[in-house]
């Protein structure tokens, strides 16, 4: 959607994969490719009635709602949702994010518009929806509005007024991370950066992000703690400094998280073929964080930052560790990558947002 957001069905591809380790590879002699993919099938999106979801950007003013659910994002498109000829209509506006799979092939999708998580049946259809507290939800003029300002593919002249919602996440930095505990009993969301009242709109100040858990393991879900991660910042030029907002997390331990941290801008088709930051790193949840759930932070106006980013006193945030930086070329090299230099087909994507992690047996 990169020239505006287009009326598809959002989906999930399954895809069955081999691995093979080449820990052996070095820059005079690099492993060739040791990743093979094999399609399965497609798993199509639809809304608790069975009308499919779409990926245009929600209305501006205006939601859409089931029986059992909270007021949900939606997008009221022309003709066809392309441009071209058809009935209009509306569908509920999902710009999906995470996943966690559940035993039972249903399965957890974290979404920007919301920014809410929803639960879908093995065939795709929506069973449930989590509205995170009040702070999240974006307000424009006084009132909950759910666009990113992300105009539809058809229409690039649309606009929102004021761009940026004044309260709650920014456009397109919803809840990006998701993941489950080993047990299958927690779920845990983060944002991408900051909420707005918290810095969200500016780079550098948007560095706090909140982190929601949740008690699945019942039949009830429960919303049970909340914590500060800080992201971390690097220099965009001698005197710049912006923050590297996170693409996904994955669970390692009741504390412990990996967090897929990057700039963005730079890589394979960008103006900037280097990227200057885009680590794989940790961050940990216990003492001293703060659990900052409660009726006053989570609140519409609730803040546990100032508008330039500073946390509010008290409020101690996730201990953040750099771990594993990507953008090492003699490691890449070792597998014929690179970042920076030529845009050829060995050059790193700048567009890097999953993170999951399989066993290995050298």
């Amino acid at each position: 959607n990169t020239e505006g957001t287009l009326n598809v069905q959002n989906r999930v591809h399954k895809i069955a994969f081999t691995f093979t380790p080449r820990p052996n590879a070095t820059l005079a002699s690099p492993s060739g490719p040791n990743l093979q993919l094999n399609y399965l099938r497609t798993v199509l999106f639809t809304g608790p009635d069975g009308t499919p979801t779409t990926g245009l950007d929600a209305d501006a003013i205006g939601s859409i709602t089931y029986a059992g659910f909270p007021q949900l994002p939606v997008a009221t498109y022309k003709g066809d949702g392309f441009g071209g000829a058809g009935p209009g209509g509306k569908r509920i506006a999902i710009d999906a994010e995470g996943i966690v799979l559940n035993p039972d092939g249903s399965f957890w999708v974290s979404d920007e518009y919301g920014p809410y998580i929803y639960k879908f049946s093995p065939t795709g259809r929506m069973l449930q929806a989590i509205q995170p507290p009040q702070a999240y939800i974006p307000r424009r003029n006084g009132t909950v509005s759910f666009s990113a300002n992300s105009p539809p593919f058809y229409n690039p002249n649309q606009t929102v007024t004021p761009a940026d919602t004044t309260t709650g996440r920014n456009n397109n930095q919803g809840l990006e991370g998701l993941t489950v505990s080993t047990d299958g009993g927690s779920l845990f969301a983060l944002m991408q950066s900051a909420l707005n009242q918290e810095g969200g709109p500016s780079n550098p100040y948007r560095l706090n992000a909140r982190l929601l858990e949740y008690d699945i393991s019942g039949p009830i879900l429960r919303y049970v703690k909340e914590y500060v991660v800080t992201l971390p910042l690097f220099a965009s030029s001698a005197t710049r400094f912006r923050v590297a907002a996170q693409s996904e997390i994955h669970y390692l331990s009741p504390t412990q998280f990996l967090i897929l941290s990057r700039d963005s801008g730079a890589g394979y088709g960008q103006t900037s073929s280097t990227s200057l930051y885009r680590h794989a790193d940790i961050f940990d949840i216990s003492a001293p964080a703060t659990n900052i759930k409660s009726a006053t932070n989570d609140a519409a106006n609730g803040s546990i930052a100032s508008s330039t980013g500073v946390l509010t006193p008290g409020v101690t945030a996730a201990t953040y560790c750099s771990f594993l930086d990507f953008n090492v070329n003699s490691q890449l090299g070792r597998f014929g990558l690179h970042n920076g230099g030529e845009q050829d087909r060995f050059l790193l994507n700048e567009k890097w947002e999953s993170l999951a992690t399989a066993p290995v047996n050298p």
